[in-house]
């Protein structure tokens, strides 16, 4: 078993509330495609909802949301820019398919909860065990959330998709 695989998977950090229907457009101005930096696209994450978001922010940081986070155009740019602004991870109610998959692809953890956007608190500080499939609330109580299948803990667990092939060509190279 190689290292990436003893990792544990758990997101510690603050809760960013947001409604529902967050688009990618909201998430990443269309006018800020031309950038291929993806530190300069974090600078303008969800710069239309929080006035410098990405300034405020703690590394970790995670996102609660409501219902069909990250629908709108199929463009990676949008889960980029919240990786690399700090965010750690995304929770919503639930995600365009294309969101979910960008995001997973990238190695930003995204987490469905039916009940954590109702009963996180702004500012809260929250733990989520990806492995375990559940959050851990500041005041002890416990959300059960959606877990991954195998296949995609494993892409998480190596940084991204890219990060995921290159290391099992790796291993098949060896043998």
């Amino acid at each position: 078993m190689d290292a990436s695989s003893n990792r544990i998977m758990e997101v510690k950090g603050r809760a960013w509330l947001f409604g529902d229907d967050i688009d990618t457009d909201v998430i990443l101005p269309g006018k800020y495609l031309v950038l291929t930096d993806p530190n300069e696209l974090a600078k303008h994450a969800l710069e239309g909802l929080v006035s410098g978001f990405s300034s405020k922010i703690s590394k970790g940081d995670i996102i609660v949301a409501g219902k069909n986070f990250g629908c709108g155009s199929s463009r990676e740019h949008a889960p980029l820019a919240l990786k690399y602004a700090g965010v750690g991870a995304v929770v919503a109610k639930s995600f365009s398919r294309i969101f979910f998959r960008n995001a997973v692809n990238i190695g930003l953890p995204v987490v469905i909860s039916k009940e954590a956007r109702d009963l996180i608190k702004e500012g809260e500080k929250i733990s989520i065990d990806l492995e375990g499939g559940f959050i851990t609330k500041e005041d002890g109580g416990r959300l059960v959330v959606d877990k991954y299948p195998e296949f995609l803990l494993e892409i998480l667990k190596d940084g991204g998709l890219l990060q995921n092939l290159k290391r099992r060509f790796d291993k098949e190279a060896k043998t």
